[in-house]
């Protein structure tokens, strides 16, 4: 059995149950679900706070950074918070991520998607200050594709900028992803939601670009992380490309 660290690199933390996305608001509690990652043996954990803010509420987005950081300080020593910026303000978003810089303990950007960020395409040039400012600090940020091509615009304009694409999908979503990471190398993948339940799906995206352009993350608790992490387990693949996907890409990506 491995005996190196698991990082999820893709939860949603929260502090109030009104911003708790689980299906089936389970766990009802912070501690619950800090509870059930270290159970999973998950060693460290990064994402953001969700609050749906399709009306674009400057105050909304402050809140949820505000409020991760909070849930970080409340577990130290296991999580790690994930900003939100928003297309609508993207001098005020900068603001925030200099501000939570300036702490020293912020290392991701994300999981940004369309209802937090004020726009269901991310190449727009209202958020190009956000991705500029993000690589001068060497930042990865992780994004919820609406569609993958659009994604995969940033990373072009960007190139010193590590985009990481949340969720494989399935068969022909993934290999897509796989064919547009062998030309953007720095572009990689978070293994969360749907895909990994496909057995071979990760043993075949090693084959195809490498384990080194894989994060492991759960989306928890929208999704179970004790099956994420048994579906990299059940892999045949090496221990070796184990702790790349586990924790040794996201320290790597992350500087931690």
């Amino acid at each position: 059995m491995y005996d190196f660290s698991c990082v999820d690199a893709h939860v949603h933390p929260f502090l109030e149950s009104a911003d708790n996305i689980a299906r089936y608001n389970y766990p009802a509690t912070p501690e619950e679900m800090v509870s059930l990652l270290k159970a999973a043996g998950i060693t460290l954990c990064c994402g953001s706070v969700i609050k749906r803010n399709e009306n674009n509420d400057l105050q909304i987005l402050l809140d949820s950074n505000r409020e991760v950081f909070e849930f970080a300080e409340k577990f130290p020593d296991f999580v790690i918070p994930g900003i939100l910026v928003n297309a609508a303000f993207p001098e005020e978003s900068c603001r925030e991520i200099e501000k939570y810089h300036r702490t020293g303990k912020l290392h991701w950007i994300g999981e940004i998607v369309p209802y937090t960020t004020g726009t269901d395409r991310y190449a727009v040039k209202e958020l190009f200050p956000v991705y500029e400012l993000a690589a001068s600090l060497n930042l990865p940020i992780n994004i919820h594709p609406a569609n993958t091509y659009d994604v995969v615009e940033v990373a072009k304009l960007f190139p010193e900028l590590n985009v990481v694409i949340a969720h494989p999908g399935e068969m022909e979503s993934f290999a897509l992803k796989l064919e547009l990471m062998k030309t953007y190398p720095n572009l990689y993948l978070d293994i969360c939601g749907t895909g990994l339940f496909r057995f071979g799906m990760l043993t075949h995206g090693i084959k195809t670009v490498g384990a080194e352009r894989f994060l492991f993350g759960s989306d928890f608790p929208v999704c179970n992380c004790m099956m994420n992490r048994y579906g990299v387990l059940g892999e045949n693949i090496s221990e070796k490309d184990q702790e790349l996907i586990f924790s040794g890409n996201f320290r790597r990506l992350t500087g931690l």
